[in-house]
Formats: structure tokens, C-alpha cells, sequence
């Protein structure tokens, strides 16, 4: 077995960029690829409304704010807070809710090559962030995008780096 593969519990593959968040299941196909927004209504509490696609339907209301919680031009995390709470809306989205549903692992694959890499704050920032949205067990990888295979055996290719 790789250094990621269990028996029990789902994973999770996470690519992040400022434009697409995508969350999916490589076992289930199960998947949500959408813009990385989250609608915040301020009014009468705060609260998330809306994530991904679903955030722009609440942009005209007064009480509502649109973030991009990967939209920083020197960061890829611009939000922590929001980036974790999009994160866990999505992953329960793609996972499933279910007080029996078991953490799934996750790997996290933030897109693109910044000058210098990512820094260790980043990574992890990415980290605790999948952590704080209810991962197990979490990789971060930098390198091509992963297969199915891949993921499901847990065997990284060598063209690229587990970073946590």
C-alpha cells in the first residue's frame, strides 16, 4: 500500500485556484467544480448563504458579500477562515452527510507554480484548512494533476512533491 491508502474512509482530491475549486471523490466520481466564492450575508447574523456558483445568485443583496478565498495576486490563501468554512461546505456536498460518515483523507493540490514555490506558511495554511473542515488524514501535493490510480493507491509520481 502507498503512504496515503487506507481501508476504511473516503479521499477526497482538492485542486485549488483563484478561478475553480474542485473536490472529488476518485472512487465515487462523485465531484464539485465551481468558482471558489462563498456568499456571507452580515445581516441579521453572519452566516455563509452560498458557495461556489450558488454565491453570485445572492451578489445584488444588500446584507451579502461575495469572497474569493483563493483570490490574493501574491497568495493563494487570501482567507483562511472562509477557505476552511467553503471547504467543509463542499466536502459534506461531495461526501455525503451522514452522522455515521467516517473523516475522509484529503489531498490538497494547490494549482499553479508561484516564483520561489509555496511558502511553509501555505502549505500549511492548506493543511490545516482541509484539518479544520473535517479531514482525517491530509497530503499536500505539488506537481501534475493525479490520476485516479494514483490517488486511490497512494502512490505519488515522482515528477512533483508531497509537501505535508
Amino acid at each position: 500500500m502507498g503512504i496515503f491508502s487506507s481501508l476504511f474512509g473516503s479521499l477526497l482530491y482538492v485542486q485549488l485556484s483563484p478561478d475553480r475549486l474542485i473536490v472529488r471523490d476518485p472512487k465515487s466520481g462523485k465531484a464539485f467544480s465551481e468558482p471558489p466564492e462563498v456568499a456571507i450575508a452580515h445581516a441579521p447574523e453572519v452566516k455563509i448563504v452560498g458557495v461556489g456558483s450558488e454565491a453570485r445568485i445572492h451578489a445584488s443583496e444588500r446584507s451579502v458579500e461575495i469572497v474569493n478565498p483563493f483570490g490574493h495576486p501574491r497568495s493563494l490563501v487570501s482567507d483562511f477562515t472562509v477557505g476552511e468554512h467553503l471547504l467543509k461546505a463542499v466536502i459534506a456536498r461531495v461526501n455525503g452527510r451522514s452522522v455515521l460518515s467516517v473523516s475522509p483523507r484529503v489531498v490538497m493540490h494547490p494549482l499553479g507554480d508561484p516564483a520561489g514555490g509555496f511558502t511553509q506558511v501555505e502549505i500549511r495554511a492548506f493543511h490545516e484548512m482541509a484539518l479544520g473542515a473535517g479531514a482525517s488524514e491530509v497530503k499536500v501535493w505539488q506537481g501534475r494533476v493525479l490520476n485516479d490510480q494514483e490517488l486511490l493507491s497512494g502512490t505519488f509520481p515522482t515528477e512533483g512533491q508531497v509537501l505535508s
